[in-house]
């Protein structure tokens, strides 16, 4: 017995120097020597309560908003890292890692990531200057409280606008002159303060050129939004929006050319 607890008979023969009563007294003992142990189960019964707090933030994690589709925010160095490979597999134009570093839609991800983490912190005036710098620089406008999932790739990036409370999932593809906005001053300010104001764009999305997306609107995962579309509802998940192609006009047609080109444009409302 000695040998598979050597510690554990030890203590009855030091504690119960009588034969009968001492171990009656031991074990009325116990609970006076038991303190020892009851502090002991102190830092048990908080571990496991500390446990059980760790379960609750678990909870809490798993009850989190599912109207956000993008993934846990990774490292910042591993994010970077994301966004230049994802730019080297999808730009059939860059050759290399050393090429897509002197892609302009790659400056302006980095950039918003950094000012991301800065405008989480509180640290707004810091974060609105490096925004406007790589504005400045890529010509792509990004606020910093927008929440950008991982891989996502700016083709081109000229002209793309995306607003303080838009979500833009993982391994979404938008090409140049996409906006992600409100709808206007005069909807927002009746709105709650805290209340979104600009799009959720689900994972796997396809922003085609010059597409519009506005207002507080859910663009499902692995939707495609067409080049020159705009929405302001709600789509689903794999859905195509699409506007409408050119009109092709048959030659032989001139004495009414320009009043089709009028009619176009005043129907268009591009004037």
């Amino acid at each position: 017995m000695s040998l598979l607890s050597p510690t554990k008979p030890e203590p009855k023969p030091e504690s119960n120097p009588e034969p009968n009563p001492a171990p009656g007294h031991t074990s009325g003992t116990a609970p006076t020597s038991g303190t020892a142990p009851t502090a002991g189960t102190a830092p048990t019964g908080s571990a496991a309560t500390t446990g059980s707090a760790a379960t609750t933030g678990s909870a809490a994690t798993a009850g989190a908003p599912a109207a956000t589709p993008a993934s846990a925010t990774p490292r910042l160095l591993s994010a970077l890292r994301e966004d230049l490979h994802v730019v080297v597999a999808r730009d059939p134009s860059v050759r290399g890692a050393k090429e897509a570093v002197l892609h302009p839609a790659l400056t302006a991800l980095w950039a918003h990531r950094v000012a991301h983490r800065l405008h989480g912190r509180g640290l707004r005036i810091p974060a609105r200057l490096l925004a406007r710098w790589a504005r400045r620089v890529t010509a792509v406008e990004i606020h910093p409280g927008a929440v950008l999932g991982r891989r996502v790739f700016i083709d081109h990036g000229a002209g793309v606008v995306i607003g303080e409370t838009a979500v833009v999932g993982d391994d979404v593809t938008m090409y140049h002159q996409v906006t992600l906005g409100a709808v206007g001053w005069w909807s927002d300010n009746k709105r709650p303060e805290g209340d979104r104001r600009h799009p959720v764009v689900g994972s796997g999305v396809i922003l085609g050129a010059n597409s519009t997306v506005l207002g507080p609107v859910t663009v499902g995962d692995r939707a495609v939004i067409g080049a020159q579309a705009l929405v302001n509802k709600d789509v689903p998940g794999g859905a195509r929006v699409l506007a409408p192609t050119a009109v092709i006009k048959e030659p032989g047609r001139r004495p009414e050319l320009m009043e089709d080109v009028f009619t176009v444009i005043a129907s268009s409302g591009s004037w």
